[in-house]
């Protein structure tokens, strides 16, 4: 992997939403959790932690959230044009966002660091064995 130059430009699939990932994410983690899966319409979601003063968005944002499993409440911010999640938050924990990394334009950065909520995780699917795995949310 070649080195990553910071900022980073990323946007939505149509455009409207635009943000600049300003220094490298605090952990990148792989999550297998059902919702996840629903999300990514795939086996997990990539997802990278990123402190809330190291990112700038432009562009209007529509909000949804639920009650996650631990009793916390797991926002989501996504374009209202053409619904490309952009990142979750807890309102608890405003110094930080959990950006959903696929929608930066140089996406090398999307290595995993662990894998989390493996308990719900598809059974073709291969952990690897050089990386942290929890059973649920280690954080």
């Amino acid at each position: 992997m070649s080195k990553i130059n910071y900022p980073i430009k990323g946007a939505c699939q149509c455009g409207q939403v635009t943000y600049q990932l300003l220094a490298p994410p605090l952990m990148i983690a792989a999550c297998h959790c059902r919702q996840c899966q629903k999300l990514s319409t795939s086996a997990f979601s990539i997802t990278a932690v990123v402190n809330t003063t190291d990112i700038e968005f432009t562009g209007e944002m529509h909000e949804w959230s639920r009650r996650a499993d631990n009793g916390n409440t797991n926002g989501a911010k996504f374009c209202p044009r053409c619904g490309n999640r952009i990142y979750h938050f807890n309102p608890d924990d405003p110094d930080k966002i959990k950006l959903k990394p696929s929608t930066l334009e140089d996406t090398q950065v999307i290595q995993p660091s662990m894998h989390i909520w493996t308990s719900e995780k598809q059974a073709w699917f291969t952990l690897p064995t050089d990386l942290p795995c929890h059973e649920k949310q280690p954080f």
